[in-house]
């Protein structure tokens, strides 16, 4: 193998190892530490974003942006108050 040949070949490998070294350290990285907060009250919350279950975080994120603070201040998915919100938002955005 010529000069050229192999230092394609490692290229290559290196390429190789470097984007399965991604997919891996990707895995549990998710936005919130924490189970998040069970209660935000709404006249502070400015936007919401949902983010599902993903090969980079194994569980379900609802982070809420704060209106003076521009703060993003997780909630627990599992609470009760952010199910009936989430299911509101839904609603909303289907008319």
């Amino acid at each position: 193998m010529d000069r050229r040949g192999a230092l394609l070949l490692c290229s290559l490998l290196l390429i190789a190892a470097g984007i399965q070294g991604l997919s891996i350290a990707g895995k549990g990285r998710c936005l919130c530490t924490g189970t998040g907060s069970n209660f935000v009250r709404l006249i502070h919350i400015k936007k919401i974003e949902v983010y599902p279950q993903s090969s980079f975080c194994e569980h379900k994120e609802v982070i809420a942006t704060m209106k003076q603070s521009g703060e993003k201040r997780c909630l627990n998915p599992n609470s009760e108050w952010v199910k009936r919100l989430l299911i509101i938002m839904a609603k909303r955005s289907s008319w």
